[in-house]
């Protein structure tokens, strides 16, 4: 008897919620609040898409600080030579120009 209950009473909740649907798409206005609806459903999955990848990009952003904070503690006369292997790459690349110039 209780199941009984249960059935009339989820079948007549149903009925009353088709019911107030179905009004509710009658009422002027009603397919503007269904499309903004829509749109802002849309929007929504956009946004958590979106969040997703912020959460990758500051799990690499933590490794990347870990790495530099790393080499800013131990690699710091690894710095100067670096900085001075990028003049010579240009000095040499000038320097190869004046000699097919020469040898033409």
């Amino acid at each position: 008897m209780a199941a009984e209950r249960k059935t009339d009473l989820l079948g007549r909740l149903a009925d009353l919620s088709e019911d107030a649907i179905q009004r509710l798409s009658d009422a002027p206005g009603a397919d503007r609040v269904i499309g903004a609806m829509n749109a802002l459903r849309e929007r929504t999955d956009d946004l958590q898409k979106r969040v997703r990848g912020l959460e990758d990009l500051e799990k690499r952003l933590t490794a990347l600080e870990k790495k530099v904070d790393r080499l800013a503690k131990g690699g710091s006369s690894v710095s100067p030579s670096s900085g001075k292997a990028t003049p010579t790459t240009k000095s040499s690349g000038g320097t190869r120009a004046k000699k097919s110039e020469t040898t033409e």
